[in-house]
């Protein structure tokens, strides 16, 4: 048994939409713009900190090198400047036009900016918790990480007065989210795995994620191959609107979440092409700038977790018990597929046949055969002395083959009895896609094929009927 607990299917081709009037998000709204400002000023790497060497991430400087046992002078004063002067400058841009913010707020960092935090708390903006300092996690003991979580939320709640609801650490480590869904947040944003919130099974609870962006984020003017003009970040949460926006006019709504720091998108060349950015997405209707958390409130009210039995994680016996009839009479072929790599993406009816098809058809051609002959003839002796499986018993029903005249019921009997003599097996076929003129025109014509073609298209049509099987269990 193998079990691989990354998610790889998600929402698929169907994401929910927001149960709201006009499948659109409050007010009709058909995108939900989310405007994270990063407060990371004062709680980076610092000997001042009690750090061993200086910050060297984000900033002006791409690819700087930490310093070790040195204060980085003109890295501090970069940090710096996102204080002292970018906040103001987003400050004043996100008020005028009256957008929400969420705050990602470093602990540390705020406890050094009382008057930012005021500032924060006034226009309204939620403040969720950014870790106790910016540093890396992945180095860091399980237990140590949970003591810094509690340290940060101690002293987020002395700085802000209130207990942080959301929490982002961002340099994170493999327990990062599992830690912070046992400190009882409600909603965990270290993830970039969609554009719509989703449920988490983590740290013993059902964890909301409302997932933020490394690519609409200011973060890549200072990494390499990112944005090197005001111009090309523009363009991008244009592109990345639009098409969000198009797709939620379709019926489809969608969360788009832009990504800024201080001492980033603060500069006056950038913070221009954020301006016109934002005045461009107001010139549209239905467009909801939200807050994390009203998100998070949103979603919780409307797309709750709602408790289901997985195919991954059952045992062996009710997996069996479950599947093992999918493939008529055939229990062995469930066994093998609970035995491989199965997770997430075979919770649904798509992802288990493919698990249960790979043990069919990798099975020898002998073996396959005792499977297509484990099915009964369409309209034959079994289905007369009603000793069908409860599924073959609907699937005939379903085509009106338990409802034949006298003479229907002679022309399948000639026809299954010539099929079987040529080629070994009984006539098998996915009745729930035809009817009863579909299916006699299909058992006339390949009753004339020759029998390794016939072999082949019963394994396709066995995996069909396994199919539709699936598609009712789950």
């Amino acid at each position: 048994m193998h079990r691989y607990p990354r998610d790889m299917i998600g929402y698929g081709a169907m994401p929910p939409d927001p149960r709201w009037p006009d499948r659109r998000w409050p007010g009709g709204a058909r995108i939900a713009v989310q405007i994270v400002v990063n407060y990371e000023e004062g709680g980076e790497n610092c000997l001042l900190h009690g750090d061993p060497a200086s910050e060297a991430f984000l900033s002006e400087i791409v690819g700087a090198a930490a310093w070790p046992g040195q204060r980085h002078w003109n890295m501090e004063s970069i940090y710096e400047y996102g204080a002292r002067a970018g906040f103001w400058r987003l400050h004043r841009i996100l008020g005028a036009r009256g957008i929400p913010a969420t705050v990602f707020g470093v602990a540390t960092a705020l406890a050094r900016s009382p008057e930012q935090v005021a500032a924060m708390q006034e226009a309204e903006w939620e403040i969720a918790s950014h870790g106790l300092k910016w540093i890396e996690h992945a180095g860091l003991g399980e237990g140590e990480e949970r003591a810094q979580i509690d340290a940060a939320i101690r002293l987020h709640v002395e700085v802000t007065g209130a207990r942080p609801r959301g929490w982002y650490t961002g340099r994170c480590s493999m327990n990062t989210v599992r830690l912070a869904a046992e400190a009882g947040m409600d909603y965990v944003a270290d993830s970039y795995a969609d554009d719509l919130p989703y449920w988490l099974r983590t740290g013993g609870r059902d964890q909301l994620i409302v997932p933020y962006t490394l690519d609409a984020n200011d973060m890549r003017f200072a990494t390499a191959q990112g944005f090197n003009s005001g111009d090309q970040f523009e363009a991008y949460l244009r592109d990345s609107f639009d098409t969000l926006y198009a797709e939620g006019q379709a019926g489809a709504p969608k969360m788009m979440s832009i990504g800024l720091h201080c001492r980033l998108a603060g500069r006056p060349g950038r913070a221009a092409a954020l301006a016109r950015f934002l005045d461009h997405a107001l010139q549209h209707e239905g467009v909801w700038f939200a807050r994390r958390i009203d998100i998070a409130e949103h979603w919780a009210a409307y797309h709750p977790p709602r408790p289901r039995e997985r195919p991954s994680e059952m045992d062996k016996a009710r997996f069996v018990e479950l599947f093992g009839g999918v493939f008529e009479h055939s229990p062995w072929i469930a066994e093998g597929a609970w035995g491989l790599e199965l997770g997430p993406a075979h919770d649904t009816p798509a992802g288990l046949h493919n698990a249960l098809a790979r043990v069919f058809r990798t099975a020898p051609e002998e073996r396959r055969r005792e499977v297509l002959r484990a099915h009964p003839d369409l309209a034959g002796k079994l289905a007369a002395a009603r000793r069908l499986t409860a599924d073959s018993a609907a699937e005939q029903a379903s085509a009106g083959l338990d409802a034949l005249t006298d003479d229907e019921r002679a022309r399948f009997t000639s026809l299954n009895e010539a099929y079987m003599e040529k080629h070994g097996f009984p006539f098998i076929i996915a009745v729930r896609d035809h009817d009863k003129p579909s299916i006699l025109a299909a058992f006339a014509r390949r009753l004339g094929n020759d029998s390794a073609t016939e072999f082949a298209e019963a394994c396709a049509q066995v995996e069909r009927i396994a199919r539709l099987r699936l598609d009712d269990t789950l």
